[in-house]
């Protein structure tokens, strides 16, 4: 999925209110990315939804606050270079979240986690600089769950990725404190 870069500058203010036109935008580094929305299908929904599930079961069971968001997310990364995206879910620590004002539209600052789903229409170089940038942006740990081969691979700073696959259990240690959760858990 290719976006088309121009040299137009946005604020995310801007971003936010322009209207639902049926293509996506992002903010990278001050540059205005549009790309056609994606068609989402059954299995990438399903997966997102579990996510979701894993992540609410774990804030609650483990008496840990933040929020767990999904569904192309909102968030402004950093101000400068105004950065914003679009993310499939995330989890946003307690403190995070109570430095944003109830009302605010999209979600400041990076998230804790960032997950990404892939589709059919990602490629390669566009998953790859979505990890990079996410990091680079403060991130503390990259989920990507690939639907296809039934894969969650965890990206950190300064870490060689991890794959697990449906058999395995990821361990949320240290970004999430008490999280433990087979693989097969996503792909349901």
């Amino acid at each position: 999925m290719n976006a088309t870069v121009t040299t137009a500058t946005l604020t995310t203010e801007e971003l936010f209110a322009l209207p639902d036109d049926g293509i996506e935008r992002d903010i990278i580094r001050g540059e205005l990315r549009e790309h056609p929305t994606t068609k989402r299908n059954r299995r990438h929904s399903r997966v997102m939804m579990s996510v979701g599930h894993v992540l609410r079961n774990w804030m609650t069971g483990k008496n840990i606050g933040g929020e767990v968001a999904g569904g192309e997310t909102g968030v402004r990364l950093r101000r400068v270079p105004e950065t914003t995206v679009g993310m499939d879910a995330a989890y946003f620590s307690a403190e995070s979240i109570a430095s944003m004002s109830e009302n605010q539209v999209w979600y400041e600052g990076p998230p804790t986690l960032a997950v990404e789903i892939l589709s059919p229409s990602d490629t390669h170089e566009d998953v790859v600089q979505k990890i990079n940038l996410y990091l680079e942006c403060g991130v503390l740990v990259v989920w990507i769950l690939d639907p296809d081969f039934q894969t969650l691979t965890v990206y950190r700073p300064n870490s060689v990725p991890l794959m697990l696959r449906t058999h395995e259990t990821l361990d949320g240690h240290p970004e999430l404190p008490g999280l433990s959760a087979s693989v097969q858990e996503f792909f349901n």
